[in-house]
């Protein structure tokens, strides 16, 4: 799927969803009630970002420490960042898919997903899709 289309559909598109939903919550909860909550999920947003930017960071250094590489860690970063965005953007709608980017679980499944999908070669091919050809000899050096 090329991102450009979907991109352009999604700017088009949330804002007329979030609104559809403002006005739907606040015509059953009320005005004040609904802007409360709006505000208290960015709240609450940024208070989970933290705690999760900073079990990231930890377990990132960690892996370092260790001599492995933190490719999910690496990857799991983006996310958060993106999914702090959607949680400080007014709106339920980016609220439910930045709350997402926060689940620990589903993170990581997202991150597995990049990584299996777009960054790691699958077997038998290199990142350019060429196929990976074996060559068996021996060497010797001689002076």
């Amino acid at each position: 799927m090329k991102p450009l289309p979907f991109l352009l559909a999604a700017i088009l598109i949330v804002p007329f969803v979030e609104i559809y939903l403002l006005l739907m919550v606040g015509g059953i909860i009320g005005v004040l009630p609904t802007i409360f909550l709006v505000i208290f999920t960015a709240a609450l947003g940024t208070w989970l970002l933290r705690t999760q930017g900073f079990a990231t960071w930890q377990r990132f250094q960690a892996a370092l420490r260790q001599g492995e590489i933190p490719a999910y860690e690496m990857i799991e970063g983006p996310i958060l960042l993106v999914g702090g965005a959607l949680l400080l953007t007014p709106g339920f709608f980016t609220d439910a898919i930045g709350f997402a980017c926060l689940v620990p679980g589903l993170r990581r499944k997202i991150a597995q997903y990049v990584l299996e999908r777009y960054l790691v070669p699958m077997s038998g091919s290199s990142a350019t899709g060429a196929q990976r050809v074996v060559i068996d000899g021996e060497y010797k050096k001689q002076d």
